[in-house]
């Protein structure tokens, strides 16, 4: 059975130990050989042929909710928006109503210090109040305690444990002061109801900002998602008529008006228009495109009406392939969150079990009122140490990194690779559609006699030719419009050139082996030959009748925006190495224009493959940046690989990194982009490290000695609620981010 992907929207997920937990049901589960939770989006993807049904027991089993997400993905995100819409509401109220009863409280106490329990009318007033607080604790705080009964039915822990014992004990142990005070010492008798209210309003409210917060991080998903036009204007039997994108089928002759939106993949048969593709491609400008042009689904088209034949639909297009990298992308871990899923993995177990000893200890060792003492020490662990802030610290930041990507034209394929861009030492890169435009084009013609005849009867005799020098050579004579005569006796001989008749006249055009091979002097020549290869040209040797005629200089012109991309690399610290096949002279020619620091030319593409290898090997930290089939072996050895988006689908899909446009500068973008997003997971992880490592200590009473006082459980509720609110801010601090340099 082949495999396939399902998505599930999850409901309970809260922290990091309930995404291991999730995905190690998952994992148990025959079938299933990947399973990705995105805390972020509360969505679980599974890749496999586990049956739906099957996943969605295992994650209930785990004691979370699940469903499977049935409709399409613009039809799913706007389900999440309003989900999240309303839980913002109802956490706000729940929040509100929570705060309500604990504010005054805790203001009573600071004002009056009176919260214990010493006669009958003390008792009946703190009753009235507990029971309050019991019924804040049920409609405002209820998600908590049944998260935490699920949890422990399954035997498991989590951030619902954690908050469920401290609230719940709190309240208990004031029920208990107010029941029976006598059982209590005196300076014991204290309640706690404010801390109960206070903990459950401070954490709801937290939870609502980063829901508001978290809803900024999916923007780049939600913004290819609007490119996507709802209908087509498509021509059957004779008339336009306009039906959803989904009923486009392959074949399908399509109408796009100036104004409109590209609805799928095709080419253009009719027409001519300026095609904005800044939106795929990050492309300032307009492109032309006439009949035989490609157009991609999500464009728009500027100016004028174009008819064009559907070839891609559906998940097929372009754009529905962009927007699946990118949410596989954010759904992937980078390595470096394997520290944080490691600790989750133990953390809740371990902050129950040092709850636990720090209250023995108050206990045992502590001042009068221990049993007081003892209460708000255990309530302030559980509280502070909750993980929400560690379990957030990285899945936040690859989502809105990759989405930031995708804005500038940079698509990731994975988590690690968006690690990895960001230690390259050495990039090596391709040169022919990489560094050059991958046209070449005729730059030079010398002959002894009419030049103009020359390129016509040349142009005649490659026209049976498939090389792209000889494309070249037969586009430069039709753009001076000359009419090509008929090929006889055409031959081509392999690494040397071609022959053949044209007008009644005997044709050699080739390289100097030919020329030597069919004993023709060129001796005229060769200085002007190897000052064209000096420059970067090829210059090809022309033969009439037996005499040499003359030579033709073809090039494949640099980008223009080659040389600022190499300099803007080398900024970044980078060794820059190129790899080609084509001849030394002219290799070396390019890498001195460009102030490359290596070349290795005249390479089959298993020498690539090799060459990255022998660097990695040395210690270096390898990308590589190429267009072509024969570049699929190295862009997979290296650490990272760059297809550049103008080059094949079998360099794309081999790629870690495909940039959608064909410009050194994207390589540029996502190594900036890659050291800034590591920046940022490790300031949150940072900030979720020193938050528990300094928090638990303090709650448990390590600053008792020097101040004379406890951690409040409100303060500690108050801290865990803005943890996790400073991470998914922070994290959204990234989508302020710009390429240092753009090209032109």
């Amino acid at each position: 059975m082949a495999q396939s992907k399902q998505t599930f929207t999850l409901s309970g997920a809260s922290c990091a130990s309930c995404v291991n937990k999730i995905e190690r049901a998952l994992q148990r589960l025959p079938g299933v050989a990947e399973a990705r939770v995105n805390l972020a989006e509360k969505t679980v993807a599974v890749r496999g042929t586990a049956a739906a049904d099957a996943c969605v027991q295992a994650i209930e089993n785990a004691g979370y909710g699940a469903a499977l997400a049935r409709v399409g993905e613009r039809e799913l995100r706007e389900q999440q928006r309003q989900v999240d819409r309303a839980h913002y509401r109802e956490l706000l109220w729940r929040a509100g109503l929570a705060l309500a009863l604990g504010g005054p409280l805790m203001a009573w106490g600071l004002l009056t210090g009176e919260m214990s329990v010493h006669n009958p009318a003390q008792q009946l007033a703190w009753g009235a109040v507990g029971l309050l607080t019991l019924a804040v604790l049920i409609y405002c705080g209820g998600h908590f305690f049944t998260g935490a009964w699920k949890a422990f039915r399954h035997h498991n822990a989590n951030m619902d444990t954690l908050i469920a014992l401290g609230t719940g004990t709190a309240w208990a142990f004031s029920m208990l002061v107010v029941l029976a005070p006598q059982l209590l010492p005196a300076l014991a008798r204290h309640v706690y109801f404010e801390a109960s209210a206070m903990i459950i309003g401070l954490i709801n409210l937290g939870q609502a900002l980063e829901i508001r917060a978290r809803g900024r991080t999916s923007a780049a998903v939600e913004k290819l998602l609007q490119l996507q036009d709802a209908t087509a204007r498509v021509l059957r039997d004779g008339e336009e008529v306009d039906v959803p994108v989904e009923q486009v089928q392959l074949g399908d002759r399509l109408r796009v008006r100036p104004g409109e939106k590209v609805p799928v993949d095709g080419t253009v048969i009719e027409g001519s228009s300026l095609v904005d593709e800044s939106m795929l491609t990050g492309e300032p400008l307009p492109v032309q495109k006439s009949e035989g042009d490609f157009l991609s689904s999500g464009t728009l088209n500027r100016n004028g009406t174009l008819l064009f034949t559907a070839e891609k639909v559906g998940a097929e297009t372009r754009l529905a392939q962009i927007i699946e990298m990118v949410k596989s992308a954010q759904n992937s871990r980078v390595p470096i969150a394997r520290l944080a899923d490691t600790i989750s993995a133990v953390f809740v177990p371990v902050v129950m079990i040092v709850a636990v000893l720090a209250a023995l200890a108050w206990f045992n060792w502590g001042p009068e009122p221990k049993v007081a003492h003892m209460l708000v020490v255990a309530t302030a662990v559980l509280i502070i140490a909750c993980p929400c802030a560690l379990g957030l610290a990285t899945p936040m930041s690859v989502m809105v990194g990759v989405g930031k990507g995708a804005e500038h034209g940079v698509l990731v394929r994975n988590g690690k690779a968006l690690q990895q861009a960001s230690k390259l030492t050495t990039l090596v890169v391709d040169k022919t559609g990489t560094l050059t435009e991958g046209r070449p084009r005729v730059t030079d013609l010398q002959a002894d006699g009419d030049e103009q005849e020359l390129l016509r009867l040349l142009a005649s005799l490659e026209q049976a030719s498939e090389h792209p020098l000889a494309e070249a050579i037969v586009a430069e004579a039709r753009e001076r419009g000359m009419r090509l005569g008929k090929v006889q006796d055409f031959e081509a001989i392999t690494a040397h050139g071609v022959a053949g008749t044209v007008d009644g006249r005997a044709l050699l055009f080739g390289n100097r082996k030919l020329m030597q091979r069919e004993n023709v002097d060129v001796a005229q020549w060769r200085e002007a030959a190897g000052a064209l290869a000096a420059k970067g040209r090829t210059a090809i040797y022309a033969a009439i009748d037996g005499e040499a005629a003359g030579i033709i200089a073809v090039a494949d012109p640099l980008r223009e925006d080659a040389k600022s991309a190499i300099k803007r690399l080398k900024r970044l610290g980078l060794e820059i190495q190129m790899l080609t096949g084509d001849n030394r002279a002219t290799a070396e020619a390019v890498a001195a224009q460009l102030g490359i620091d290596a070349v290795h030319a005249e390479l089959l593409p298993e020498d690539k493959e090799s060459i990255v290898a022998e660097l990695q090997a040395k210690g270096g930290h390898v990308g590589m940046a190429g267009d072509g089939i024969n570049d699929a072996p190295a862009l997979a050895r290296a650490q990272v690989g760059f297809a550049i988006g103008a080059g094949t689908d079998v360099a794309i899909e081999t790629a870690d990194v495909t940039l959608m446009r064909s410009s050194l500068h994207g390589v540029a973008d996502a190594i900036e982009l890659s050291r800034a997003t590591l920046r940022n997971i490790k300031q949150n992880l940072f900030g979720a490290f020193v938050y528990n490592t300094l928090g638990i200590p303090i709650a448990a009473g390590l600053l008792y000695p020097l101040t004379g006082s406890l951690l409040s459980p409100v303060i500690a509720g108050a801290a865990m609620a803005l943890s996790s609110v400073t991470v998914v801010s922070n994290a959204n601090r990234l989508r302020l981010f710009k390429p240092s340099e753009v090209s032109a």
